[in-house]
């Protein structure tokens, strides 16, 4: 019974900013649990490429690459067209893809408030419009399709760091996903976000540099690490699967317990 509960068997899925980090972690936990297709994209070509091979060979069913940016509407409509053309449903959309801004207050620039909002929120937003024909096609209420939105503890509690349009996406991709659930459940479409906490990624790399301020913040982190790729599969599996079946509308933060004493 658990396993079929975690089954993605006969899914197909989409995870933006698939080839490393979250993204990948994600899109491999559907292939482990079954999914006949899983569809990655990121920037680089080579590397998507090289993910999905790897995924690919450890698994049953297929990774497919989708090489391109997502910080324009131009390449949201281009991802949109790239799938309809392959698919005729979409099971699970992670929108994973994103970046952040480092810079003070008072120097903060236009450029980077810009670029950030623009992949953080904007572009989830229109690729789940342009999405929802595929996402609502084969969903019923007894087999859901899911929405994993990918924010960020960032989003829910002061930050010190001077990530201030990163913040902001955040807490904006948390509300979009309790609006979204909330219009899609007529739909048969489940929308929830994860909210992870610190994780090692590219994107901070940056904090492990100092190795004394690395140290403190394990101190202050209740479980005392950062998170790995199990962390992330487990839950990303359940939101994705028959096991989340009635859950819509919720931000989920993977922390640690940081949030407990931020």
């Amino acid at each position: 019974m658990l396993s079929e509960l975690f089954s993605m068997g006969g899914r197909t899925c989409l995870v933006t900013g698939g080839s490393k980090g979250l993204g990948r972690h994600m899109a491999e936990a559907f292939l482990e649990a079954g999914a006949e297709r899983v569809y990655i994209t990121a920037r680089n070509t080579d590397v998507v490429e090289a993910t999905a091979a790897e995924l690919t060979d450890a698994h049953d069913g297929a990774c497919i690459p989708l090489a391109g940016d997502l910080s324009t509407m131009a390449d949201v409509e281009a991802l949109a067209a790239a799938m309809v053309e392959r698919e005729s449903h979409l099971d699970v959309l992670v929108n994973n893809a994103g970046r952040g801004w480092l810079a003070p207050l008072g120097a903060f620039p236009e450029h980077g408030w810009d670029k950030v909002m623009d992949l953080n929120v904007k572009s989830p937003f229109f690729l789940t419009q342009a999405l929802l024909p595929l996402l609502t096609n084969r969903a019923t209420p007894e087999q859901t399709s899911s929405i994993i939105n990918i924010g960020s503890i960032a989003g829910l509690t002061a930050n010190p760091v001077d990530t201030y349009s990163y913040d902001v996406s955040k807490a904006g991709i948390h509300m979009m996903t309790r609006n979204l659930a909330f219009t899609l459940s007529q739909e048969n479409v489940r929308v929830n976000a994860i909210a992870p906490g610190r994780f090692h990624s590219d994107m901070t790399e940056f904090a492990k540099a100092d190795p004394e301020s690395y140290e403190a913040e394990l101190r202050m982190i209740p479980m005392h690490r950062w998170g790995d790729a199990d962390d992330i599969k487990g839950v990303a599996l359940m939101l994705a699967s028959r096991a989340g079946a009635f859950i819509t509308g919720q931000i989920i933060p993977i922390d640690g317990g940081t949030t407990l004493v931020a």
